[in-house]
């Protein structure tokens, strides 16, 4: 199997090379002081983050500005905070600055939005308390069986073919699945592959990814496509689909969005994910403070990038309303189009065609 989790184990294994720790070539160093660690900061951060194009940053700039105002006399705290300042110019949810103190993390790329998502709200509301759970999923049928419902909270949590087989069992007679991916912040680009599988009854181009080839913000080696195959001994769910997504919807849950859309039988409904379609790399400074930031473009099937997000197919917001009626007004449209489905409208009647109705 094509798993991008081979394809990023074989690219990392490249990047010594690419961070000039091999051979005949010189080191470079830096004093560990507040310029020393700066310019460390700075440097990686230059030869090795991969979407300066897209961010459209004078990185260079960017450096001089945040240099200026550094003082011998200021307190750790202090340069904690300026050296954060400046990687918050990346705009890049998956760079963080990592002390023994303190973690650096920018907000904005979800925090600017609506949240469209309480998970309170629909265990209360929709699954009065009663659902399954395991793996990061919880899952539950709606509107007496019609309905399969889904929620996927992190990436970070595993999830089991096992799992999956007996979730969609228990959903057979239902018309479609709503699958939640709201507020699903990312983890293991490995359960990307294993949802997907039970998705697909043959193999799929699910995108492509590159890797830095030099310090310029323009090297970066030939893109490496990536395929996910069928689940080979499971079930697999072929009926109609709806993916509910927000702003808190990023990284490994973006790409799941990315390789998912595509598929005949899925839309997607809700608000633009945030993004984050980069692989991360980390690398330390000399004061021993770790870095973490976009290393790896991962494009889609047509070679375009995701990194500032995905638009639905239908983008609809929760209203303050609703809200206090104690409705999801996302998950309520997502309902109504799967149980219009079992209504058997029309034979042409299908998801894509009925969002825009």
């Amino acid at each position: 199997m094509k798993a991008l989790r081979l394809l990023l184990i074989t690219l990392l294994a490249l990047l010594p090379a690419t961070l000039g720790l091999t051979g005949c070539h010189s080191v470079e160093s830096w004093d560990n002081d507040y310029y020393g660690n700066f310019d460390a900061l700075w440097t990686v951060v230059d030869e090795h983050y991969c979407f300066f194009r897209e961010k459209d940053l004078d990185w260079e700039a960017v450096g001089e500005k945040y240099r200026a105002q550094i003082s011998p006399d200021m307190d750790m705290h202090a340069f904690f905070d300026l050296c954060s300042d400046m990687l918050a110019e990346l705009r890049d949810g998956h760079v963080n600055l990592s002390s023994w103190f303190a973690v650096s993390y920018y907000r904005e790329w979800w925090s600017a939005y609506p949240q469209n998502f309480d998970w309170r709200l629909i265990q209360e509301r929709y699954l009065n308390f009663d659902y399954t759970t395991a793996g990061g999923m919880s899952y539950a049928l709606l509107d007496d069986g019609k309905v399969g419902y889904c929620y996927y909270s992190t990436f970070s949590a595993p999830v089991s073919d096992a799992f999956i087989n007996d979730m969609f069992l228990s959903m057979r007679d239902a018309a479609g699945l709503i699958l939640d991916l709201r507020d699903n912040g990312g983890g293991e680009l490995t359960n990307v592959e294993r949802i997907v599988a039970h998705f697909i009854d043959e193999p799929i181009l699910a995108g492509y990814i590159t890797h830095k080839t030099g310090p310029g913000h323009g090297d970066f080696s030939k893109p490496y496509p990536y395929s996910y195959d069928p689940v080979s001994a499971g079930v697999l769910w072929l009926r109609p689909v709806i993916i509910l997504t927000n702003r808190s919807t990023f990284s490994a849950a973006n790409n799941l969005v990315q390789v998912m859309r595509r598929l005949p039988n899925v839309v997607v409904i809700g608000d633009r994910t945030g993004g984050g379609s980069g692989a991360p790399l980390s690398s330390q400074i000399p004061c021993g403070w770790s870095v973490r930031f976009s290393a790896s473009p991962i494009y889609d099937a047509d070679m375009k990038l995701t990194e500032n997000g995905i638009d639905p197919d239908l983008h609809i917001d929760m209203t303050p309303e609703s809200i206090y009626e104690g409705h999801d007004n996302i998950l309520d449209k997502a309902i109504e189009l799967i149980v219009s489905l079992d209504s058997g409208t029309s034979d042409n009647y299908t998801l894509k065609s009925a969002i825009h109705q």
